[in-house]
């Protein structure tokens, strides 16, 4: 299912960052974030039409966006993808960083509506493989998604519960899954029978 996109959501999403480790994903925070940019804290209403939930679900695809632009913006290209990979997940903790607080309590709200939480991992991940230029039409497209969900999920969790600044620990747990899931690669492909 798509997310609406508008400026004024974005606006509204980013305004209200700030405003959600206190206040929570709810329609103080949003209400607060708009009063911020000078916009009628009543468009909450109809700018989020599904309330909180509605909010996280657009503000996780603003993340996927903004990590897009700034992986366009590095140049990925001369990497290989494994290190496109590694370094897109990165860059999306280090984007989150100064919003920890409302990546917790988004997971918090998350967990009780396991659909949008599904949905919204798969965009991440989705994003995240056409940002390393992924051009894949077969079954691989889908356990590409799948694996990297996992591992995005798995190094999200080990980042919330860490103090990490400079992402060195959580580079190093990251690095870790990625090598755990190329061995596991490695061995199915061995293991594959010859054609006949």
């Amino acid at each position: 299912m798509p997310i609406e996109q508008s400026p004024e959501r974005d606006a509204a999403l980013r305004a209200a960052l700030p405003h959600v480790a206190r206040l929570g994903w709810g329609r103080a925070a949003l209400r607060a974030g708009l009063a911020d940019i000078g916009a009628d804290p009543e468009s909450e209403a109809w700018l989020f039409p599904r309330g909180a939930i509605g909010a996280i679900e657009a503000w996780l695809d603003l993340a996927d966006r903004d990590m897009a632009a700034s992986a366009e913006a590095e140049g990925l290209s001369a990497m290989r993808v494994p290190a496109r990979i590694r370094r897109l997940v990165l860059l999306r903790l280090e984007q989150a960083t100064p919003h920890r607080e409302a990546v917790r309590r988004a997971l918090g709200r998350l967990a009780f509506h396991p659909g949008v939480a599904i949905r919204a991992a798969a965009r991440t991940a989705d994003a995240m493989w056409n940002a390393a230029g992924d051009a894949s039409a077969d079954f691989s497209w889908y356990t590409r998604r799948a694996s990297l969900a996992g591992v995005y999920g798995a190094t999200l969790a080990y980042w919330l519960r860490r103090e990490d600044p400079d992402l060195a620990e959580t580079a190093a747990f990251l690095q870790r899954r990625l090598d755990d899931l190329a061995r596991l690669s490695r061995r199915r492909k061995r293991d594959e029978p010859l054609p006949a």
